[in-house]
C-alpha cells in the first residue's frame, strides 16, 4: 500500500502551484473559457492517466472551466496534468477550488448515521462520515456531542479552502454580515457564524500534520 505523502510534503514539491490539498483531495481548476476547450482539455487528461491512477481522479467539466481532483497526493500526476494545460494555452486559478462538507453534532453517531445513509444514498466511510458514491454532492459528517444543545444549532457546514485563501474568504464573511465565533484552531479551522448565529468553519489543511 502506497503511503500518502503530507500535504506539507506536496505545496514543497516543485510543478504543483497550480494545485491546492483540501482535506483529503487535491484540487486544481483551470479556465477552459468554453465547453469545446473543456472537452478537448479532458481528452488529453484521458490519454495521459494510467489505468491504476483513474481511480484517484475526479473531474468536473463545466462550460467556462474543469475542475480535476485527486483523492491521492500524486505529484506526478499533478505534473502532467498542469503540463497538459500549459500546451493547450489552458490557464489555472488555484483560488477557485474548495471542498464543503455537512457536518452533524451527534450523542450516538450509530443511532443517526444509518438514517442520513439512507436519506442521501451515500456511502460510508468509516463511523462518522458518508460520501457521495457519483462524487457529486458535499460529504456529510459527524461529530461527538457530550450533551444536548437545544438552544445552538447542531448542524453546520464545512468550508475547505486553499490554504493561501482563507483570510480573503474570512474577511469576506466578515464584511457580508458574520462574525468570529472562535480562532482557537486557527489556521486549521476558524467558527464563523452568520447575524443570526447559524455556524460555518473555514478550514485549511494547515496544522493537520
Amino acid at each position: 500500500m502506497t503511503v500518502q505523502i503530507t500535504a506539507g510534503g506536496f505545496h514543497a514539491a516543485d510543478g504543483v502551484e497550480d494545485w491546492r490539498c483540501l482535506y483529503h483531495l487535491v484540487s486544481a481548476y483551470f479556465r477552459t473559457g468554453s465547453l469545446s476547450a473543456g472537452i478537448a482539455f479532458v481528452d488529453e487528461i484521458g490519454r495521459l492517466v494510467g489505468r491504476d491512477e483513474q481511480e484517484h481522479l475526479n473531474l468536473d467539466l463545466r462550460h467556462a472551466g474543469v475542475t480535476v481532483s485527486l483523492s491521492r497526493r500524486d505529484i506526478s500526476l499533478a505534473r502532467r496534468i498542469s503540463a497538459a494545460a500549459r500546451a493547450l494555452g489552458i490557464p489555472a486559478d488555484p483560488g477557485a477550488v474548495q471542498l464543503v462538507n455537512i457536518t452533524l453534532d451527534a450523542l450516538v453517531n450509530s443511532d443517526v448515521l444509518p438514517f442520513w445513509q439512507a436519506l442521501l444514498g451515500y456511502r460510508q466511510i468509516g463511523d462518522d462520515y458518508l460520501a457521495d458514491p457519483a462524487r457529486r454532492g458535499p460529504g456529510f459528517g459527524l461529530q461527538p456531542m457530550e450533551t444536548e444543545r437545544p438552544h445552538r444549532n447542531r448542524m453546520h457546514v464545512d468550508i475547505a479552502v486553499p490554504h493561501d485563501q482563507a483570510e480573503d474568504r474570512i474577511a469576506a464573511a466578515l464584511a457580508a454580515g458574520g462574525r468570529v465565533v472562535s480562532d482557537a484552531h486557527a489556521p486549521m479551522w476558524w467558527v464563523l457564524a452568520d447575524p443570526e448565529g447559524n455556524e460555518a468553519c473555514v478550514a485549511t489543511w494547515v496544522g493537520r500534520e
